[in-house]
């Protein structure tokens, strides 16, 4: 069984998910097919000895759906949205056409006749024409691609209710006739438009994540050769059991063990281990991590989709694939719609034309019907609220990408967060021991010295000396060796500062504080022999502001609230106290992270997860919703739903009250649509209104669904009542890095007040 990945560019609504998983399933050789409707890719696992990866294509093009082999190039955001360019483009024209038209209906309305009448409809027609023409464009190739396919999409109606329109008002236009319907045509498709650019835009997420993550590793690599030269080659000419030389500060583009050489690895964007983590000949590397202190040689052993990076794409890709099995509701309703809508156009025009005898008069009204039918207010139900809530989060420095995510967002039930650089910041800072003088001028020389090194550590003890207002002098002959520390001399005394082993600490000497015993630790020996005497710096995961009360405010709404992290047992339970989590895991994989959010879905919950690392983009993809951080990886801020920034951890509160909200106005939005399409059509079907006038109706209530939207920028004043912590003005970093703490917040920010 082989795995074969399709991109299918004509995938254009919820009921194409059916057809194609449907169809691909009763091809013989084919064992299961999933469609990932964001990205527009069919995963399609197949036994090689029974079909070819052409038959597989020929089967997508006898559904009505061209596909191609999938080129990492060509997907969705790996370069200039031209798709978005002609939506948006065809948004403007519409828009352009249909403001004009309707001046110049205005003015046949108000009593133009005769020969002027007939003027201004021959100019509407001139406008409309082309504006439907390519406007449509959009909307007509899909429903030509469905019939093609011996099926229909949303799309087809669509397609006929604007194509009737200006095709009957150009029979008409000669013979001096009163009511004609460019307007209505025109119109028609500006409203559509807006709804179809809205959905593309959401559509980019999964390409965008894609994007990111192998630009990650799409970078020159210096390949070592037999006869020891060294030159630049990509990524992707990389093969097995090639020679690669890594210098400090570069990441790492394949799967390997080091050759030769020492150096520390920064593992946190693959593992979230927040330290780094020494290596050696022998030692295993991954793409995505670091090397950040010395200069070393590494044998190739995997690349490209063999890495952890590939295996992470894989799971991003399967998880946004399971996502589309989510939307069988809207594959639901739109098969319902399509037959219902026609059934009901073709039942008006016959029973007009069988009753009246007038074939123009049924017709008239067989295109009302379409109008009037046509799922504006239903469409815009949805996308008006969650343009509203996106731009209200935006104000409080929440990024939404998409109203999927907030309309999942509403109904989660558990949240789950990861903890290096989500609950707590990115760097570890200074346990700083009261009563004791002597630190300071230890500190002092601790910092002289760590300004040479890479590690992040040493680089904790130049930002605590430099936040304590002390000044470092130079170090003298600075050398470092890595994975163990530096040496050099300061004012005349021999300086160590490093791990236990390197600065020779005698093994008695123990942790003057055994709360502080697992604490992340560097040692700092100042000078030689019996004179020596040794110093111990400890350091600690800091919370960002309002983490504890975040937490409790989740409770408050009824969430569980659970932490699951990579890092040390030690540090994640202590992080889980300070923040008030009583169900954590430690050690975690990228991979048991998904297995744990896919376990708590498969028992009925719906999981938020809040993440920032390499680690947790697939499972922030496998969750029902995910936020990350501002300072998160790109490749988990694209695969994220929300970006929040800022330091503080409130607003995630601040999205899930939003996103409440935002549900709760598009169901009122949806009880509209719905009392709008019982009474609305009964009216067109018995001649009540004109195909103008059901133009006009559906423009009002897509007016409505939107002003009704609007009440998203409301207060939010029970959610203020029930949690003091939303009242108070965010927590802000000022541009020196001063955090501004209000009155009565707890914190868990080590250094002086000022």
């Amino acid at each position: 069984v082989r795995r074969l990945l399709l991109h299918a560019p004509d995938i254009s609504c919820a009921a194409c998910i059916g057809r194609i998983e449907r169809g691909l399933a009763e091809v013989p050789g084919v064992r299961q097919a999933r469609v990932g409707f964001g990205s527009r890719q069919v995963s399609i696992d197949w036994h090689a000895d029974r079909l070819a990866p052409q038959d597989l294509v020929a089967a997508m093009d006898g559904l009505g759906y061209p596909a191609t082999v999938l080129d990492p190039a060509a997907m969705p955001g790996a370069g200039a949205d031209r798709d978005g360019r002609r939506l948006l483009t065809a948004l403007a024209v519409t828009g352009f056409a249909a403001a004009n038209v309707m001046l110049l209906s205005v003015s046949v309305w108000s009593g133009a006749d005769g020969a002027t009448r007939d003027l201004l409809h021959w100019i509407s027609a001139l406008i409309a024409l082309p504006a439907v023409a390519y406007g449509g464009q959009p909307f007509f190739r899909s429903a030509l691609a469905a019939l093609r396919g011996r099926r229909v999409n949303m799309d087809v109606p669509i397609s006929l209710a604007v194509l009737l329109a200006v095709g009957y008002s150009m029979l008409r236009l000669g013979s001096h006739a009163t009511d004609l319907w460019f307007d209505a045509a025109v119109t028609l498709l500006f409203f559509l438009l807006v709804g179809r650019y809205l959905e593309h835009l959401m559509r980019r997420r999964a390409g965008d994540a894609a994007r990111l993550l192998r630009a990650i590793v799409e970078r020159p690599v210096t390949v070592i050769g037999a006869d020891g030269a060294r030159m630049a080659v990509g990524a992707g000419e990389l093969a097995p059991g090639m020679r690669v030389a890594l210098s400090p500060g570069e990441r790492i583009a394949f799967d390997g063990r080091i050759a030769g050489g020492a150096t520390d690895l920064d593992m946190s964007a693959v593992t979230g281990e927040t330290l780094p983590v020494a290596a050696a000949p022998g030692s295993a590397v991954q793409a995505g991590m670091v090397n950040l202190t010395g200069q070393v040689e590494a044998v190739v052993e995997a690349v490209g989709g063999n890495t952890l990076l590939g295996q992470l794409a894989r799971m991003m890709e399967t998880a946004e694939a399971g996502h589309g099995r989510a939307t069988r509701l809207a594959e639901q309703a739109a098969r319902l719609y399509v037959p219902v809508v026609h059934g009901a156009a073709v039942a008006t025009f016959l029973g007009w034309w069988l009753l009246g005898g007038d074939a123009g008069q049924a017709l008239v009204t067989a295109i009302a019907v379409l109008i009037i039918t046509c799922p504006c207010a239903l469409g815009l139900a949805i996308p008006a609220v969650q343009v509203a809530a996106g731009g209200r989060l935006f104000r409080r420095g929440i990024l939404s990408k998409g109203g999927a995510g907030l309309e999942a967002l509403a109904r989660v039930d558990i949240v789950v967060f990861d903890k290096t650089g989500t609950l707590t910041a990115d760097d570890l800072w200074l346990v700083m021991p009261d009563g004791d003088p002597s630190f300071t001028a230890d500190l002092v020389r601790a910092a002289a010295l760590a300004a040479q090194s890479r590690h992040p550590l040493p680089r904790a003890l130049v930002r605590a000396a430099a936040e304590a207002g002390l000044r470092t002098a130079d170090a003298e002959a600075v050398e470092e060796q890595p994975g163990r520390g530096l040496s050099g001399r300061l004012d005349g005394c021999m300086l160590r500062l490093g791990s236990r082993a390197h600065c020779a600490v005698p093994g008695d000497m123990g942790t003057p504080d055994p709360g502080a015993a697992d604490l992340p630790e560097v040692w700092l020996q100042v000078g030689e022999g019996e004179d020596a005497r040794w110093r111990r710096f400890a350091f600690a995961d800091r919370l960002r502001p309002e983490t504890a009360e975040t937490v409790a405010g989740l409770r408050r709404r009824g969430l569980q609230v659970r932490l699951l992290s990579g890092d040390r047992e030690g540090a994640v339970a202590r992080t889980a106290a300070q923040a008030g989590i009583a169900d954590w895991a430690a050690l975690q994989s990228p991979a048991q992270k998904v297995a744990a959010v896919e376990a708590l879905r498969a028992g009925g919950h719906r999981v938020l997860m809040v993440g920032d690392g390499l680690n947790d983009a697939p499972a922030l993809v496998a969750a029902d919703v995910s936020l990350s951080p501002g300072t998160a990886a790109e490749v988990s801020q694209s695969a994220a739903d929300l970006v929040f920034l800022g330091a503080s951890l409130r607003p995630v509160l601040l999205a899930v009250d939003a996103a409440r909200r935002a549900r709760r106005l598009v169901l009122q939005n949806l009880g509209f649509a719905a009392l709008y399409n019982l009474l609305a059509i009964p009216a067109a079907a018995a001649g009540l209104a004109s195909p103008m006038a059901a133009a006009i109706a559906m423009s009002l209530s897509s007016l409505v669904v939107c002003a009704n939207a609007l009440r998203m920028n409301m207060p939010f004043r029970d959610a203020e009542a029930a949690d003091p912590v939303m009242a108070r003005p965010p927590v802000a970093a000022t541009d020196g890095g001063d955090v501004v703490m209000p009155a009565g917040v707890p914190t868990a920010i080590g250094g002086a007040a000022r």
